[in-house]
């Protein structure tokens, strides 16, 4: 995921996946492009979905509607049963200004095969998101409305949500981003038994140049979950 995933993007989702892809323009404004990254581990809203992994991505984008297909392979073996999962995810989205919002269809091959949509049979999840760039802080809100959510203690479904608040910035010549999510209710998908602060993270961004004309991105990010106790540090490169 950009997400699960929490991807995410990343998404990657990480916030610092920051892709510097190979880009092409039309004369009507048309852009598309298409790039990968390489990290140490797949590390999505403060969940841990597997270790060394490479994660595609292709995109296009008219009058801000963009379509984006992005994806992670791992290539780290975790046990005995193969490699950590795939996953493909189909993002529909528009932005004007500082505003944002986007659709996003999940999908993991860790459970039904990709063409089953069924209500209680299907590895596909839907995730709404809304947002908006103020400049110093860009706000998020995200809600899983069909497909594979969580579910609360009773068994209902969670509609699982995220939160995220995150703030760009300068210091010592490198790029910047410290970032706080949340779930504001009970959901087994974040495992959270109510309000809780599953993300708290510093990631930072710097080109590494190659040639006069060609620089390679390097990203890293230290990832803090309060809910799960969990601690992460992430390394990636982009190209």
């Amino acid at each position: 995921m950009k997400t699960r995933n929490t991807k995410l993007g990343v998404i990657a989702i990480t916030l610092l996946s920051v892709a510097m892809p190979f880009t092409t323009k039309a004369q009507d404004k048309e852009e598309a492009s298409v790039g990968t990254d390489i990290v140490s581990g797949y590390i999505w809203r403060g969940q841990d979905l597997g270790g060394v992994s490479l994660q595609p991505s292709a995109s296009i984008a008219y009058k801000g509607f963009s379509l984006e297909a992005w994806g992670s392979v791992g290539i780290e073996k975790t046990n005995a049963d193969g490699y950590d999962a795939k996953e493909l995810d189909l993002i529909l989205g528009y932005s004007t200004g500082g505003f944002s919002i986007s659709i996003t269809d999940y999908w993991f091959n860790t459970g039904a095969g990709y063409f089953h949509y069924g209500a209680h049979n299907t590895a596909h999840l839907y995730e709404a998101q809304l947002g908006y760039d103020f400049g110093p802080v860009a706000v998020n809100w995200y809600t899983n409305f069909a497909g594979d959510d969580g579910v609360k203690e009773n068994g209902d479904r969670a509609y699982s949500s995220y939160i995220s608040i995150a703030a760009p910035f300068k210091l010592g010549g490198l790029d910047w981003t410290a970032e706080v999510g949340a779930t504001p209710w009970e959901t087994s998908f974040y495992g959270a038994s109510g309000f809780a602060v599953c993300d708290v993270s510093l990631g930072v961004a710097k080109d590494i140049r190659i040639t006069n004309s060609f620089s390679l991105p390097l990203f890293a990010k230290a990832t803090w979950n309060p809910c799960s106790e969990g601690a992460y540090f992430v390394v990636g490169l982009s190209f």
